[in-house]
């Protein structure tokens, strides 16, 4: 089963229909989620709902001085919460989230799902998966970034020739398509930016997408799913893609907070109750 299976899921409110998040992780591993920033911006800005859904990102957020930035950055958080909520079957506010050393995002202590954020423009796009690791990355359709002369700087030498052999209306398109994957999957590595553009590549999409050294021979096997989507959202297009790495561990179909210890951790826990409760018995019998 493709482990990008699923469509593009929109909520609208944290009181959405979740049914179909939890559906796309069982049959497929991965769910990925949208939403309008019109919708998702909270409603008082420094009432005691955000401040209580926000959690440990509270002082973040009241840090951020441009108030578009700030209410982007609580409207992202917000989606992000409920969407991860609703798949553990949780409460948005128990949730926490934490920080690698490069930004990434992930739940502290709910290991069986990752996670991965987006937005741009009036998009907010949350990326969930039980496989392994995700990234999500999404961009206006019509943004001109072939024309400012950036495919040099984004793509591998094949790359290039790939997009120069193209009729000049689908270059840009296609270097959209190749920006937003690049950035999906290098989210889901944990890189961001760090990791340079021209170093790594995709092949067409007409066929399943493969990860590429720079001279277009294959760089992973199929480890990794690779899919790009077109969204309409609010009348405008967008182009999104998402990077799921399947760790080979298979993948969790019980994703629920209540469930997430493992039996190694389940096991562990017993044996330190049963030594501690062995420990009294020997003080009481002496």
């Amino acid at each position: 089963m493709n482990a990008v299976g699923g469509g593009l899921i929109g909520v609208t409110a944290e009181d959405s229909d979740w049914t179909a998040v939890r559906e796309d992780l069982r049959r497929y591993g991965t769910a990925v989620v949208h939403g309008r920033l019109a919708d998702w911006r909270p409603r008082a800005p420094d009432g005691p709902a955000l401040r209580a859904v926000l959690g440990r990102d509270w002082s973040r957020y009241r840090d951020i001085g441009h108030p578009d930035i700030r209410s982007r950055y609580a409207a992202s958080r917000r989606l992000l919460k409920h969407a991860a909520a609703a798949a553990l079957r949780a409460e948005a506010i128990d949730l926490e989230l934490a920080y690698g050393p490069t930004g990434r995002p992930y739940l502290r202590g709910c290991d069986q799902i990752d996670i991965s954020l987006s937005h741009t423009d009036d998009l907010l796009l949350v990326g969930l998966t039980s496989s392994g690791l995700i990234g999500v990355d999404a961009e206006r359709a019509d943004r001109s970034i072939y024309a400012r002369g950036l495919a040099r700087l984004i793509c591998t030498p094949d790359e290039q020739r790939m997009l120069s052999g193209l009729p000049e209306p689908e270059r840009n398109p296609s270097l959209v398509r190749l920006w937003t994957l690049k950035e999906a999957y290098s989210k889901a590595i944990g890189q961001g930016m760090q990791f340079r553009f021209n170093e790594f590549g995709f092949g067409p999409g007409s066929r399943p997408v493969q990860l590429n050294r720079p001279d277009g021979t294959a760089g992973a096997g199929d480890e990794w799913t690779l899919r790009t989507l077109v969204l309409n959202s609010g009348g405008t297009e967008f182009v999104v893609s998402i990077a799921v790495y399947d760790a080979g561990m298979g993948r969790t179909l019980d994703t629920e907070i209540t469930t997430m210890l493992d039996a190694e951790a389940v096991a562990a826990i017993q044996e330190a109750l049963d030594a501690e409760q062995e420990d009294w018995s020997q003080i009481l019998d002496d």
